[in-house]
C-alpha cells in the first residue's frame, strides 16, 4: 500500500477535527477525498505529509511511519496545498530550480527543471515572475513544484479552486497524466472534480469517514433500490396527486411543471406516470429516468 491510515484522531483543544479515521490507498490509485468545507480534508493531508502530528493513530507512506521519519516521507510525496504558497517575486524557472535543489543538493538540476516545465506547459511563462502569472499558471507552478522530484505519492488539496472552466480542464488533464504512474490523493468539495478524475471515492463528514469504495460501487450501494424519474407535464398538477398515483417516497417540483419523483419499489414508474397523465388529461412533454450521481450521494451522506 502507498498510504495506510489507521485510527487517526486529531484534536484542536476540545474540537475533534478527525475521529478515528482509517483508509488505505493502493499504489497507482487515484482517490478523491471528498467532503464539505471543514470536514477534515486538509487536516488529514497535513498529517500524511508530516506537517501536522496526529493526536493518535498511525500513518504510513510506502511502508514508512510518518511519525518516525518525517524527512524520509517528504522525499516520496509531492504536495500541493490549498493556498499554493509561492514566491511571487521569483521567476518561474528560478523558483523551480530553487525547489529542485532541495531534493538534489549539490547536483545540477537543469534537466529536471526543463522536463517539468515541458510536462506542465510552463514554457511560455518560464521567464516571467510568478506574481505576474494568471491563477491558472500559478496553479501549474504549484503542481510543477509538487512533481519536480518525481514523487511516488501526489497529494493535491483543492487544486482547481478559483480557476475558470478552461483552466480547470488544463489542471485536470495534468492530474490525469500524473495519475497514470503515481498514487494520487485529491482533496476537494467539488463533486465534478472527482467525477472527472478519480476512480475511488472517500467521503468524510465532520471528521468521520462515511463512504469509501470504487466510484461505481458507491453509486450502486448508497441509493440501492431507489429509482428517480424526472417528468414534465403540459399543465399544473398537484404534488399529492402524483404521490398517491405513483406511491413515490419523494415528489419534488423542480420548476414550473417539471417534477422529480423517487420510488423505492421495483416496478418501473414510467408506465405508471403515463397512465396518471392520461387519466388526468395531461400531456407528458418529457420523461427521463435519472442515474444517481455523486452530488446526490454526497448530499445524502453529509446532510445535517
Amino acid at each position: 500500500m502507498s498510504i495506510i491510515i489507521q485510527g487517526v484522531t486529531k484534536l484542536y483543544g476540545e474540537q475533534k477535527a478527525l475521529d478515528n479515521v482509517s483508509f488505505e490507498i493502493k499504489t497507482g490509485e487515484v482517490a478523491g477525498f471528498l467532503g464539505p468545507n471543514g470536514a477534515g480534508k486538509s487536516t488529514m493531508m497535513k498529517i500524511i505529509t508530516g506537517f501536522l502530528p496526529a493526536t493518535s493513530g498511525s500513518v504510513k507512506v510506502n511502508g514508512i511511519d510518518v511519525g518516525n521519519d518525517s524527512p524520509g516521507i517528504k522525499k516520496t510525496i509531492g504536495y500541493l496545498p490549498e493556498n499554493n504558497p509561492l514566491y511571487p517575486e521569483m521567476y518561474v524557472r528560478e523558483y523551480l530550480t530553487f525547489v529542485a535543489s532541495f531534493y538534489r543538493p549539490g547536483i545540477p538540476v537543469k534537466k529536471q527543471v526543463d522536463n517539468i516545465i515541458e510536462v506542465t506547459g510552463l514554457a511560455p511563462e518560464e521567464k516571467k515572475k510568478i506574481g505576474s502569472l494568471s491563477k491558472g499558471y500559478r496553479q501549474r507552478v504549484g503542481l510543477a513544484q509538487a512533481l519536480i522530484h518525481d514523487p511516488d505519492v501526489l497529494l493535491l488539496d483543492e487544486p482547481t479552486t478559483g480557476l475558470d472552466p478552461n483552466q480547470i480542464m488544463e489542471i485536470r488533464n495534468l492530474i490525469r497524466e500524473a495519475g497514470k504512474e503515481k498514487t494520487v490523493m485529491l482533496s476537494t468539495h467539488v463533486m465534478q472534480e472527482v467525477e472527472a478524475i478519480c476512480d475511488r471515492v472517500i467521503i468524510i463528514d465532520k471528521g468521520v469517514i462515511v463512504a469509501d469504495d470504487d466510484k461505481s460501487n458507491i453509486y450502486s450501494k448508497i441509493r440501492s433500490g431507489i429509482q428517480t424519474i424526472e417528468v414534465e407535464f403540459d399543465k399544473p398538477v398537484g404534488e399529492e396527486d402524483i404521490r398517491t398515483a405513483t406511491g413515490a417516497v419523494s415528489v419534488r417540483q423542480i420548476s414550473g411543471n417539471i417534477w422529480r419523483i423517487e420510488s423505492a419499489g421495483e416496478e418501473d414508474l414510467r408506465p405508471v406516470i403515463f397512465s396518471f397523465a392520461v387519466s388526468n388529461s395531461l400531456t407528458v412533454l418529457s420523461l427521463q429516468k435519472k442515474e444517481n450521481n455523486l452530488e446526490e450521494i454526497f448530499r445524502s451522506l453529509t446532510a445535517g
